[in-house]
């Protein structure tokens, strides 16, 4: 063994437990702490001339790089990465742009219709409700909930026509 590794083994013996106790408590991860030592020693024995320094000086350039590379992996991309929850944070929607401008022009043409149409086209389309309890409500015979209900779809659709809609 050569006196760089004896002073490295020195070294190690030395300032190693502090050092580990040391990054434990800035990463709170005991594997993690000990990849940090190892590569923090590493670095020493790379750079012979540190360990030629008085006994702090090697230590305070032991703590030095140690806090470094942990500073170095928490801004790393490694760290950065995204982490899976049981729920998302907010719901993903798709974009409703189109459906709102859609509701807008639908809105618009049915204005265009006359009154009788109008409700009996708008409660049996958005009200969901049967042509029997159209009648009822309207108080007007069957026949003439689904006269008006053709003949409203009708000027509906040249309405939406005139505005460029459908074809």
């Amino acid at each position: 063994m050569g006196a760089e590794d004896e002073l490295l083994v020195a070294v190690h013996d030395a300032h190693s437990e502090a050092l580990y106790r040391y990054v434990v408590r800035r990463t709170g991860d005991a594997e993690e702490a000990r990849d940090v030592v190892q590569e923090t020693l590493l670095r020493a024995w790379r750079n012979p001339e540190v360990l030629q320094r008085p006994d702090e000086g090697v230590r305070a350039w032991l703590f030095t790089t140690a806090r470094n590379l942990v500073i170095d992996d928490l801004r790393s991309a490694r760290r950065r990465r995204e982490y899976a929850a049981e729920t998302p944070p907010e719901g993903t929607r798709a974009d409703e742009t189109q459906a709102v401008l859609d509701s807008w022009v639908v809105a618009d043409a049915l204005l265009a219709l006359s009154p009788d149409h109008r409700a009996v086209v708008v409660g049996a389309y958005y009200g969901g409700r049967s042509v029997a309890e159209l009648a009822r409500e309207l108080d007007i015979p069957p026949g003439t909930v689904k006269s008006r209900l053709h003949y409203g779809l009708r000027a509906l659709r040249l309405a939406l026509q005139e505005k460029g809609v459908t074809s």
